[in-house]
């Protein structure tokens, strides 16, 4: 998706305001404060790459940013590094003050406060990854947030490179190519991160403990939504803004496909609410729609598959009587 938003030269009244809502449905949550507001100019063109959003901005003075005064209004957590392609930029992050020129390279959290003051017209390209993404752990991102890094050479050179490429692209792309390419983006941000931890004398990012976090809160999130029948490897991709391939490949360490973990889980459940003793037990196909089993027959063969008795058999082998239980596991016992 590509789009352009223009500023005018015109009175105070129309140009800034149009740029605030500009940059507000680019950026998200940010006070904007024009350099001069009888005369301001400004563009932005929004390019979206699978989970990553790249922004171009051209504009006159400027400053930009999040106070953190209103944490109703917080932005989404998005880990954020702008290049400087034209004029400069002064920086400002935590106890951190930074200035850059062109081909220099900002990093910066969005959800903390921060400032970003252009003091006279500039070209500058934002980019936004969303920070689950990343898989960084919390330190070794504090380590290189409100800093500058050269694009010369290194990494710097390489993730510029890569965005010039994407972005001159442009549409149509199709969805699988755009979240590999999007990835691309993310594996050079790491590579990034843990070449700025050994110049600075610190041990390399570590992003096991980044995709742990991740993955629990996809399993929680797996958990949360059994009872929808939709629920899927593409829709748990989609709710945590990363790609199925790397959803998958998240998975692989674990020993197990997403959609045999999701019918584990589902299993589980009903496994479990088969064996609570009750006055009126509901009914085997209640009890599989409730966790998202569309088809009676179907759950009951996989249940079946997985557990080495029909949720029938299951059931009485908890709550039932000895004979009935011996009755159920013979030959004729079916669901």
């Amino acid at each position: 998706m590509s789009q352009v938003l223009s500023g005018e030269s015109v009175s105070c009244e129309e140009g800034p305001r149009g740029w605030r809502e500009a940059l507000g449905g680019a950026l998200g949550t940010v006070h904007v404060t024009p350099g001069d507001q009888e005369t301001f100019r400004g563009d932005v063109r929004t390019t979206q790459v699978g989970f990553v959003r790249v922004l171009d901005l051209e504009a006159d003075a400027q400053r930009i940013g999040w106070t953190g005064t209103r944490p109703a209004a917080r932005p989404a957590p998005f880990v954020a590094f702008g290049i400087q392609r034209q004029g400069a930029a002064e920086f400002a992050q935590g106890d951190r003050r930074v200035q850059a020129g062109p081909g220099d390279l900002l990093l910066w959290d969005t959800a903390l406060p921060y400032t970003l003051h252009q003091p006279g017209p500039f070209a500058m390209r934002i980019v936004l990854l969303p920070r689950h993404t990343l898989g960084i752990r919390d330190a070794d991102l504090r380590a290189v947030t409100g800093t500058v890094v050269g694009t010369a050479e290194g990494f710097g050179c390489a993730l510029t490179a890569v965005l010039g490429t994407l972005v001159a692209v442009g549409e149509p792309r199709s969805a699988a190519i755009a979240d590999l390419s999007a990835e691309s983006v993310v594996n050079l941000f790491r590579a990034l991160v843990a070449e700025c931890g050994r110049r600075s004398g610190g041990s390399p990012a570590d992003s096991g403990t980044g995709r742990e976090h991740l993955l629990a809160r996809i399993r929680a999130h797996i958990d949360a939504h059994l009872a929808d029948p939709g629920l899927s490897p593409g829709a748990v991709a989609r709710a945590h803004h990363i790609s199925v391939r790397y959803l998958h490949r998240l998975f692989e360490a674990e020993g197990i496909t997403v959609a045999r973990f999701i019918r584990q889980r589902r299993l589980d459940q009903c496994a479990r609410e088969l064996a609570r003793r009750s006055p009126s037990p509901p009914t085997v196909s209640s009890i599989a729609g409730r966790w998202g089993f569309v088809n009676a027959a179907h759950f009951s063969r996989t249940f079946r598959a997985v557990h080495g008795h029909s949720p029938v058999q299951w059931r009485a082998l908890r709550t039932g009587t000895e004979r009935e239980a011996v009755r159920l596991t013979g030959p004729a016992g079916q669901d």
